[in-house]
């Protein structure tokens, strides 16, 4: 067997999740079985893949320990290591409910024995004047930020976890980079606007920045009157696509992490020691 045979092969997951959690979930098990059923060891799943609707984020938050289950127990049943997008939560890591009424955009990471390893709350929440239909965001209305950044240890590298907006923030993908990350997972549902404009540069510039694979794994379509941008992308640490979807539809992409050319790249290009 050749050494590139036997590197890992990892999947972002792109959805078009609507307004029915159920659905959405039978969706996300199909996109992950045929994953698994690829060879693939780990898959991450996209931004709000349980529920995509305006005004059921509180509702779908009551549903967080049902949902993770679910999540934990597909991993049992495909083998495979699962970054759950990102689900509205009530309380923070440490158990205390939320007590305004926002939640919390948490990202939990799922071993093959179906235990949640790791959990990050997004922390750059989008409030942004954007010239589309919906024309103005304000997650902070409905989300509380998190305050931490987050690894997680998996047998084939260390994660660091983001959510959508913090690509745009070079400073955390830098930070995970000097907590030990080797893969940055992203999960993300881009406006169709932004996305069109920035989304592959950004996968490619935080790559870059932390000299780590980039997983973004994307909505697409229509929510509603909301439009995601999907075109899900895996970037290596040189910022080279090496899977990568043209449409909005669902879809799974999977590429092989290749973590002996990142290290020897890192090695001749020592940006950490730079600093």
């Amino acid at each position: 067997m050749s050494l590139q045979s036997s590197f890992p092969r990892l999947a972002a997951i792109q959805m078009n999740s609507q307004d029915q959690i159920d659905v959405n979930l039978t969706n996300a098990f199909e996109l992950l079985a045929e994953a698994a059923h690829a060879g693939c060891k780990l898959a991450v799943l996209p931004e709000n893949f349980a529920c995509f609707a305006p005004g059921q984020q509180r509702h779908t938050a009551e549903r967080f320990d049902e949902i993770t289950a679910t999540v934990g127990k597909w991993a049992r049943e495909l083998d495979l290591w699962i970054v759950a997008g990102s689900i509205p939560c009530a309380y923070r890591p440490n158990g205390q409910r939320i007590a305004d009424g926002r939640v919390r955009s948490a990202c939990s990471v799922l071993d093959p024995s179906g235990i949640s390893v790791a959990r990050y709350d997004k922390i750059h929440l989008f409030d942004v004047a954007v010239g589309d239909g919906i024309g103005k965001y304000q997650e902070s209305a409905t989300f509380e930020a998190g305050d931490q950044i987050v690894t997680a240890d998996t047998p084939f590298g260390k994660l660091g976890l983001m959510v959508c907006y913090d690509l745009r923030f070079p400073e955390q993908a830098i930070a995970l980079r000097q907590q030990g990350a080797q893969i940055l997972t992203a999960p993300s549902a881009f406006t169709y606007l932004t996305g069109s404009a920035h989304w592959q540069l950004l996968l490619r510039a935080r790559a870059i920045d932390a000299q780590c694979m980039v997983i973004g794994a994307g909505q697409g379509g229509w929510h509603g009157s909301r439009q995601t941008w999907g075109h899900s992308a895996i970037v290596d640490g040189w910022s080279d696509i090496l899977a990568h979807t043209t449409s909005e539809n669902p879809a799974v992409i999977s590429t092989e992490y290749d973590m002996v050319t990142q290290q020897a790249r890192r090695a001749a290009m020592p940006l950490m020691a730079s600093r």
